[in-house]
């Protein structure tokens, strides 16, 4: 059987025009999808908001004193002394009491007296007999002077002999040589009658200075002495006095960080007690001697003015204080918190919030000093510094800022 090609031909579907069609159809599909993934590409890579906080850099007052070093330490008393007594005896009276303000010279306490004026009066009398002596020789020694003047006179005449006239001088040698000695036994006897004294006053325990008692150790009918003694039974002493006058500072500074201190540094005190109460002080002086266990040097710290507040052992935190790094200007530097300071390939930077946007800029910063940086070129006051989110920052990005 044949087929006719043409008949075929005829049975044949005509795609050409299809074809035309389709092309034109699929071009709009692929451009409406290449703009709605460059839309979704210019919104997701489009610049963001990001909230930071900012500080706002302020001018230094040159006369302001900036923190150079912190450090801690203890309220102490220059002058301060355990009271005893200079013998050992029983206590027979306390006249003081815990936190009694006392006069230098008052009496604290006494001790039995019962010895010492025992002895105190015998020396008295040993006085007076001594004395009495001596004036029995003074007139026998008178008379024995008018005797020689009679002798000497009649053995002028030849009345009296050359031995007369030599007793009578022995005489009166002989009681100038007595009363010399006498006069020697009155003043042993006196200064014997001192020592008693002394020992009778010393059972009297008083003040060696104005203070303020912080403790009370002895009670009526416990034995004192100088010395430990008795086995621990004895008391070394009554109390404790403090001249709140001489209350100072102590602190250990580290040999690291010794370069901050000097004498007459200004310094700002706070007592753990009173940690809002900002005490003025000074350093008084700073210890030749380093602890090689510690390895630190003792400082002397004054309070510029006292006050009942301040007691003996207490803690305390002092900042030493000096005056503001200089710019490169010589103007005093800027300050700003040290986070807000970014170091890249061995230059500082910070960042800016300018007219809502961030801004980088070098600048060339000093020392650090408790959590602040100073920056000594590259700011101007007013300038706010991004202190927090520089790590979501772009060159020229918009920003929401928040202040410190």
């Amino acid at each position: 059987m044949s087929t006719d090609p043409q008949s075929l031909d005829g049975l044949r579907l005509d795609r050409s025009e299809e074809t035309s069609v389709a092309p034109r159809g699929g071009r709009w599909k692929w451009v409406l999808g290449v703009l709605l993934l460059g839309v979704v590409a210019v919104w997701w890579f489009r610049p963001r908001t990001v909230e930071v906080r900012t500080f706002v850099v302020t001018a230094t007052d040159p006369a302001e004193k900036r923190t150079l070093l912190n450090s801690s330490g203890y309220v102490t008393a220059r002058r301060a002394a355990t009271v005893s007594s200079k013998i050992t005896g029983k206590v027979i009276e306390v006249r003081f009491e815990e936190g009694q303000h006392v006069e230098e010279g008052e009496v604290l306490a006494r001790l039995d007296d019962t010895n010492a004026d025992t002895y105190l009066r015998l020396a008295e009398a040993q006085v007076a007999a001594t004395k009495s002596g001596l004036a029995e020789t003074r007139v026998r020694l008178d008379v024995a002077l008018r005797e020689l003047e009679r002798v000497h006179q009649l053995e002028a005449t030849g009345i009296s002999t050359e031995a007369d006239l030599d007793a009578a001088r022995g005489e009166v040698d002989s009681l100038k040589a007595h009363l010399e000695l006498q006069t020697e036994e009155v003043g042993v006897a006196e200064r014997q009658q001192a020592v008693y004294a002394r020992q009778l006053e010393d059972t009297i325990i008083r003040a060696p200075f104005t203070g303020v008692v912080t403790t009370k150790d002895a009670q009526p009918g416990e034995m004192i002495s100088p010395v430990s003694a008795g086995g621990g039974y004895t008391r070394t002493g009554i109390g404790t006095i403090v001249d709140m006058a001489s209350l100072e500072i102590e602190v250990d500074v580290n040999e690291s960080y010794l370069g901050r201190v000097s004498e007459h540094q200004a310094v700002a005190a706070s007592l753990d007690a009173y940690p809002d109460w900002r005490i003025p002080a000074h350093v008084i002086a700073i210890i030749p001697t380093a602890d090689r266990q510690k390895s630190t040097v003792k400082v002397r710290v004054g309070f510029d003015e006292l006050d009942p507040r301040i007691l003996p052992e207490m803690a305390v935190r002092v900042a030493f204080l000096g005056p503001p790094p200089s710019a490169l200007d010589g103007a005093p530097a800027l300050f700003v918190p040290t986070r807000a300071v970014v170091h890249e390939g061995g230059q500082a930077k910070v960042w800016l919030v300018t007219e809502d946007r961030a801004v980088v800029r070098d600048v060339a910063v000093g020392e650090v000093l408790d959590g602040e940086t100073a920056v000594l070129a590259g700011l101007t006051p007013g300038d706010r510094v991004i202190i927090e989110g520089q790590d979501q920052l772009l060159e020229g990005g918009r920003v929401r800022e928040r202040t410190q």
